[in-house]
């Protein structure tokens, strides 16, 4: 990573929108300047839609797509539910029970989001948790996406106890026992917590640009474990991974330090004609080593949608 991948902006966010799912309200923007087949990118456990790398939307882009992010609920400007009584992700997480709202509701946030934009279907590109989002919204509106691309995700089956086979802990543990200040500065210090820890291994980390990066867009979500709880207890009800029908992207670090390679070969076992590319010396994150091959990707799968649509 370095200054300039992270500094590089040349086309510019339109202002923040809403769009409305029931009482929810979700925050959203499109990329000014980019145009072709709709792509809504999907960031994970309760970190906001700016941590989508500015040249990684750009290379998007430039390999032909109209770009669109958002936050989900629980994160960034979207409406944050009101507390439940866990508040430890792990709890959460294998307690096989939803305080708040269901995965579905989660899926029928970016069916809204698409409903403002104006977008009939799109390509679905989550990263983390949603991943899973983008595989469950394709298996619960299937009308509406177009491919998918799950990255660093665990498969959409995968629920309660059955995590541990996927899970690597050492992470997680360490920045659920880390202490941050309260405000701003604890922010800060938890989202730079994060990059370091997810970073990955093989390619070169700038702090000083990280940082940069986390100070002009501070994100509370790092350090929100209500928030978390509250959407990684989202249950899902809906249908198995090996009814999903869509083209199928499935990317994975082979040094992620918080999901195992073997949760993304889970998935693209499960769905029929998915393609994997696993990447050497990555870790959690997407280095801006990957941005130009990753779109590629995104557009050859997006190409496989197109092609289908036509032989109809």
């Amino acid at each position: 990573m370095t200054t300039d991948a992270l500094a590089r902006t040349p086309r510019v966010w339109t202002a923040t929108q809403y769009a409305r799912n029931g009482g929810v309200d979700i925050a959203y923007d499109r990329l000014e300047g980019s145009h072709g087949e709709p792509l809504l990118l999907v960031m994970g456990l309760a970190t906001a839609r700016f941590w989508w790398p500015a040249g990684l939307c750009d290379a998007f882009a430039d390999a032909g797509f109209e770009v669109a992010r958002y936050d989900q609920r629980d994160a960034g400007e979207s409406t944050r539910l009101p507390e439940t009584k866990t508040g430890n992700p792990f709890k959460a997480l294998f307690g096989k029970r939803g305080e708040a709202y269901t995965s579905e509701d989660m899926t029928d946030d970016a069916i809204a989001v698409m409903d403002e934009l104006g977008w009939e279907k799109a390509h679905v590109f989550g990263h983390s948790m949603g991943g899973l989002i983008a595989q469950r919204t394709a298996l619960r509106h299937p009308d509406r996406v177009l491919s998918v691309t799950s990255s660093a995700a665990l498969p959409s089956d995968v629920a309660g106890l059955g995590v541990l086979r996927y899970l690597r802990f050492g992470l997680l543990a360490k920045l659920a026992r880390t202490k941050f200040p309260e405000g701003r500065e604890g922010d800060i210090e938890a989202s730079l917590a994060v990059w370091r820890g997810i970073a990955s291994p093989g390619y070169p980390f700038d702090e000083e640009a990280a940082r940069a990066w986390v100070e002009a867009e501070v994100d509370s979500g790092p350090r929100d474990k209500k928030a978390q709880s509250r959407q990684i207890g989202a249950q899902w009800h809906g249908a198995k991974l090996a009814e999903l029908r869509h083209p199928t992207l499935v990317l994975h670090g082979e040094d992620d330090p918080i999901l195992k390679v073997r949760a993304a070969h889970a998935t693209a076992k499960a769905v029929r004609g998915a393609r994997l590319v696993t990447f050497p010396g990555v870790g959690h994150d997407l280095p801006a080593a990957l941005w130009s091959g990753v779109a590629a990707e995104v557009a050859g799968v997006a190409g496989l949608a197109s092609d289908r649509g036509a032989g109809r």
